[in-house]
């Protein structure tokens, strides 16, 4: 069935920055955190820009920011206050990144700094919620949906550190955690479908773009009325289904690289493993050279896709380039391969590289 709602990841950017619209981002956070949220304001940030968001000040309409900017393949956040002066970060991530742990601890540990002045005392440090909704398999795990927040437990009695009766009062808070960043994590992809409450309904809508007669989460009323395709002005139609086409062709180059890879690493690898157990005229070489055989194939075929990636949007590449990437192991050029599609030069790929 065809979507017939906006995608997720193009209304953080556009329609949900608009306040008429904060409902529905008001109702995704409390469907999520449990308790009722108001968003006070979008805010700027140099920790959303730093994760590769626009320049531009993060609540500016849809009309002032370039299309070449809206297309980051994997970067999509906004940063709102709430009525209890808490930040909610809300980051979107469509395709694979393997340092993406990491990069939730930077981004939140920027905003705790980047909001308190200098001077201030450590009590108007803010609490952070950050908030990511990932299309791939981040980890591993079964569930969908994953909560981290922070506790201090015993080494020895395993007993939990609460907090006095005086921070309790100047804080407003009954558990340490309270005071620390909490994250949730959506597995989206890992969603069955099956809708069990009405955060479910959220995660449905997140997954298929499409929201159900009988769904009754809150927001999604006004998501429904909102946030419809065919409510789009025609400009605004044609820059979303350009978008759709960008991110239908990135996951096939991603998706179709790494297929031929495996394919002709694994068809390499053989002939070679064969080649050099026979060589060695033991059962322990073929065993050993079919392995080291198929890993140095897929190397072989996932530093030729990076190439041809690289070629095809920048033109002729440097020979240092070149000469790195035939150093680097299969990790490093996974990650490599979506830093090609999504660099928007030579010279930032280049930076990934170091």
């Amino acid at each position: 069935m065809a979507a017939t709602h906006i995608r997720f990841d193009w209304a953080i950017k556009k329609q949900l920055r608009d306040k008429a619209n904060y409902v529905v981002l008001e109702g995704f956070i409390s469907e999520l955190l449990g308790e009722v949220i108001t968003i006070e304001s979008i805010l700027e940030s140099d920790a959303a820009r730093s994760w590769g968001f626009p320049h531009e000040r993060l609540h500016q309409d849809s009309e002032s920011n370039p299309q070449t900017q809206d297309n980051k393949l994997n970067r999509v956040d906004i940063l709102a206050l709430n009525s209890a002066g808490e930040l909610l970060l809300v980051e979107v991530q469509n395709s694979s990144e393997n340092d993406y742990f990491q990069r939730m601890l930077f981004g939140v540990s920027t905003l705790i700094t980047e909001y308190l002045d200098k001077g201030e005392p450590y009590s108007k440090v803010k609490k952070v919620y950050s908030i990511n909704i990932v299309y791939f398999p981040l980890g591993q795990g079964e569930d969908y949906i994953y909560q981290g927040k922070l506790d201090f437990i015993g080494r020895h009695i395993q007993d939990r550190l609460e907090p006095s009766n005086l921070q309790k009062e100047l804080f407003k808070i009954e558990q340490v955690y309270q005071i620390f960043p909490e994250y949730y994590i959506l597995r989206v992809k890992q969603f069955d479908d099956v809708t069990k409450n009405s955060l479910d309904e959220w995660i449905y809508f997140l997954k298929n773009s499409e929201i159900k007669e009988e769904f009754q989460a809150r927001g999604l009323a006004q998501a429904k009325e909102n946030l419809r395709i065919e409510s789009l002005p025609n400009t605004e139609k044609a820059a979303y289904q350009k978008y759709l086409e960008d991110k239908r062709y990135e996951i096939s180059m991603l998706e179709g690289a790494e297929a031929v890879g495996e394919l002709r690493g694994i068809e390499e690898g053989i002939k070679q493993g064969i080649e050099e157990g026979i060589k060695q005229g033991i059962e322990q070489g073929i065993e050993q050279g079919i392995e080291q055989g198929i890993e140095q194939g897929i190397k072989q075929e996932r530093r030729a896709s990076i190439e041809r990636i690289l070629q095809l949007r920048f033109g002729t590449i440097p020979s240092e380039i070149s000469e790195t990437i035939k150093g680097l192991d299969i990790q490093k050029l996974d990650t490599l391969m979506t830093t090609a599609l999504t660099a928007n030069s030579l010279d930032e790929f280049s930076q990934h590289l170091l």
